[in-house]
């Protein structure tokens, strides 16, 4: 079973690397081809108590999901067709946990790193009070938004990881290889094809589904079963080697557990102006 390992608390790590380089950000504006027309997709920017993120518009589209790879857990491949929502371009920081959570969980971490060590219940407290503050219904992607966005949804090149091929992995991810051991600064390698950074490796990303086998019917809006053991999670994170963190591959833990792997990325269905 493709259960994530979860380890015991490391200081080093949960402060994360400090030599991390930002790199010039790319333009937050990102370009979407439907048919002959091209034009530019506004992202939303929130702020709470100071502190900012983004969510960039994910247009509808139908796609097939999953691998036939056979340790992604993936299989079988499938239609799914999804309504248009907003995903976050990057994880939730330290400084966006801190201001809705009202706590300073690590002295000394910088508050640009993903937040790591949540449980999937963490994030349903952390969102839950979000939502009060911003009014807003945010939520944890489905798996099925995930792996859309992860793809590049309509102007998806079929990768097999966010952004790009295995020649280019050390650009687009943090994974075991290069990660020095620790989480790092979000948004410091290249996003893909909608602007979104760290969808692969950087910390794990829990999904709203509890985990199951997938079917070979064509589903729509798909939301997961209604109970189950483990929750999803996706994309890999610092601890895992590359061929982990795909935009297929799968994993699940349960709702109780947390890593120093693993985090969260907001989506949006719809927004109140």
């Amino acid at each position: 079973m493709r259960k994530y390992l979860f380890l015991s608390f490391l200081t080093f790590v949960l402060v994360g690397c400090s030599n991390d380089i930002l790199l010039n950000k790319l333009d937050y504006n990102t370009t979407k081809v439907i048919g002959n027309k091209t034009q530019l997709i506004e992202p939303i920017e929130f702020e709470v108590n100071g502190v900012a993120f983004r969510m960039g518009k994910v247009e509808s589209g139908t796609f097939s999901m999953g691998s036939m790879i056979a340790s992604e857990n993936a299989s079988p491949v499938h239609k799914v067709s999804l309504s248009g929502y907003y995903i976050a371009e990057t994880e939730v920081t330290e400084a966006l946990w801190e201001v809705v959570m009202g706590e300073n969980r690590f002295a000394g971490a910088n508050s640009k790193l993903p937040v790591a060590s949540v449980s999937w219940n963490d994030c349903q407290n952390f969102i839950s009070k979000l939502n009060v503050l911003t009014g807003q219904t945010f939520s944890l992607p489905t798996e099925a938004q995930w792996e859309f966005a992860a793809r590049g949804g309509v102007l998806s090149k079929l990768y097999m990881h966010a952004g790009g091929g295995n020649d280019e992995i050390d650009k687009l991810m943090w994974y075991w290889s290069n990660s020095h051991g620790c989480s790092h600064i979000v948004a410091t390698k290249y996003p893909n094809e909608l602007g979104l950074y760290d969808m692969n490796g950087n910390v794990n990303e829990w999904c709203s589904d509890w985990y199951h086998v997938y079917s070979e019917s064509e589903v729509t809006n798909p939301i997961g079963p209604i109970s189950a053991t483990y929750r999803v999670m996706r994309g890999g994170s610092w601890l895992d080697e590359n061929a982990d963190c795909t935009v297929s591959n799968r994993m699940w833990a349960l709702p109780d557990d947390s890593s120093i792997g693993t985090g969260l990325r907001l989506v949006l269905e719809s927004y109140v102006e």
